[in-house]
């Protein structure tokens, strides 16, 4: 008997038709059904509902459907346990919920069964640091995870944000922009590439550090090794941290935070080795001559 984590798209009817599917597909062979509480509402299953903090424990496989957020939300709630997640794709094409929904049973039926291999993505460690306080532990381990990118940027349109940078404890500039974003190669076909930042292979560990729209003559991308810590301070007017698309907190001047690899990473179920280049030239209709 196993335990399976469903997450679904709170807005698609498609998804959550199909997180009742297989609940039934599930209980049926007699294994356990999860989802957050909300989730489990939405979609009619409110009695496999629980509070989203305690989703991971025990689980041997969490499905998301909708897309690459639904995807996002679930790294957020169930990668530190290191669950492996598998994505079903109900949107556009994603670069990380690649699985098609018909092909929803057969994909349990393997997973159910060992068939399966992982693939391990790097994940980036967020620590908050007040103006002149010891860091604050931001959570229970003392850190946040994202997968894609931590993003500072301004609050409100009409003004930039200024935002002091060291890299590995050495000084590298002070950016003027709307925002600067520090991703992982995962977060690189995300934010950072509509902000001019290069695509790279997630099987590469480094940083990327982009600026958007950036008030310097200084605005190209800069990568830096994996193990390098990237601090960043706000040095005027208040900004916003975003991790993943979620809105953490307002960081006011003085204020910064640390990026590092987080010491685990999102683990992503796969059957055979995942085409990312093949779905960048579909995702961009790059020609084959």
């Amino acid at each position: 008997m196993a335990t399976v984590g469903l997450v679904v798209h709170e807005q698609r009817p498609e998804a959550a038709q199909l997180a009742r599917e297989a609940t039934r597909w599930l209980l049926d062979r007699h294994h356990v059904v999860r989802l957050p509480k909300a989730d489990a509402e939405n979609v009619g299953l409110s009695e496999h509902g629980c509070p989203p903090e305690e989703l991971a424990e025990g689980l041997d496989v969490t499905v998301t459907l909708g897309g690459d957020g639904t995807m996002l939300r679930a790294v957020s709630l169930v990668s530190r346990a290191g669950v492996p997640l598998l994505g079903v794709n109900l949107g556009r094409l994603g670069y990380l919920a690649d699985l098609e929904p018909e092909g929803l049973t057969e994909a349990l039926e393997r997973v159910l069964a060992g068939d399966y291999a992982i693939e391990e993505r790097m994940m980036l460690s967020v620590v908050i640091q007040r103006a002149g306080e010891l860091p604050v532990l931001t959570s229970l381990d003392g850190d946040m995870w994202a997968l894609n990118e931590a993003v500072i940027e301004r609050p409100a349109a009409g003004h930039t944000v200024h935002v002091a940078v060291q890299v590995e404890g050495r000084f590298w500039t002070t950016y003027a922009a709307d925002g600067l974003i520090v991703a992982t190669p995962t977060g690189s076909t995300a934010y950072a590439f509509s902000a001019g930042g290069p695509i790279v292979s997630p099987n590469v560990r480094a940083l990327l550090m982009t600026p958007v729209s950036a008030h310097m003559s200084f605005d190209r991308s800069l990568v830096v090794d994996a193990a390098d810590s990237v601090r960043i301070e706000v040095t005027d007017r208040p900004a916003t941290l975003v991790l993943d698309g979620r809105e953490v907190c307002l960081l006011g001047r003085g204020d910064a935070i640390v990026c590092t690899e987080a010491p685990g990473s999102a683990r992503f179920v796969a059957f055979g080795n995942r085409d990312f280049y093949g779905v960048l030239k579909t995702k961009f209709g790059v020609a084959d001559r």
